[in-house]
């Protein structure tokens, strides 16, 4: 996937994990992009622990990133003390 892919991706990612989170309206599409791309990298990690490869296409990869961002964005919320 280029570069463009991933921007785009990491924001639609990023954008449905803070709407699980509820932490929309503290975010913008900038950082949107940054926590579904983080996300994906933190996914794609967890699922390797577990064994899983991750070359199942773009289903595979959206649900991976969106995944790890619900977790970036839980691990955040726990460091600065603003989870649910």
């Amino acid at each position: 996937m280029g570069f463009i892919g991933w921007i785009i991706l990491g924001g639609i990612a990023g954008w449905i994990a803070s709407k699980i989170m509820k932490t929309d309206a503290q975010m913008g599409i900038f950082l949107n992009i940054i926590v579904g791309v983080v996300g994906g990298m933190l996914g794609g990690w967890i699922l390797g622990l577990f064994g899983v490869q991750g070359s199942g296409g773009l289903i595979f990869s959206m649900l991976t990133a969106i995944g790890g961002s619900v977790v970036l964005l839980w691990l955040v919320g726990l460091v600065t003390g603003r989870r649910r």
